[in-house]
């Protein structure tokens, strides 16, 4: 029977030599590896509660909605600047070479409300670390972040310290 990790494709020194890209591309082209990502994400969730899905731009969305559909819960999008309509809170955070700015509306959550994040991958940890403020800013708890994969290398996790995270696949390396 075949594991998560095996729909993931490996690419060998991309985007630059001595990096292996782990594209998610292709567990959404078979069926059974997407439903497995989903599965799994969802298992992550057994015995929490919570009452928001939030997904990180853009493969937050992709993982996020279905787990928000099957679970029966509103789905609420992290955006980069600039891109939701309505008034917004943004964050600022630090990328290897530079920064990014993300968005939630206003409205999105309300006070008190416990949150799922979701993405596709904790590399760094930057990203959902600054979605993680945002939620807090508006008053909501975030009690879990969900990912299809890590990559431990990065030492993510290091800057999760004291959120329950979980990852369908580590990959050790960056």
């Amino acid at each position: 029977m075949k594991e998560l990790k095996d729909y993931v494709v490996s690419i060998p020194d991309f985007p630059e030599p001595g990096i292996i890209f782990r594209d998610i591309t292709s567990i959404l082209q078979d069926a059974d590896g997407l439903h497995m990502a989903i599965d799994q994400l969802q298992g992550a969730l057994d015995g929490i509660e919570f009452d928001v899905i939030a997904g990180t731009e853009s493969r937050g969305f992709i993982f996020g909605m279905p787990l928000a559909y099957n679970l029966g819960k509103p789905f609420v999008l992290v955006r980069k600047k600039g891109k939701l309509p309505r008034e917004t809170i943004e964050e600022t955070y630090d990328l290897e070479y530079g920064t990014a700015t993300i968005e939630i509306h206003k409205d999105a959550i309300k006070p008190g409300q416990k949150v799922v994040l979701v993405d596709d991958l904790i590399a760094t940890g930057g990203t959902i670390k600054a979605a993680a403020k945002l939620i807090e800013r508006l008053g909501g708890e975030v009690v879990k972040m969900v990912f299809v994969m890590e990559l431990a290398g990065l030492e993510g996790r290091k800057l999760l310290e004291g959120y329950d995270v979980f990852s369908a696949i580590t990959y050790e390396g960056k």
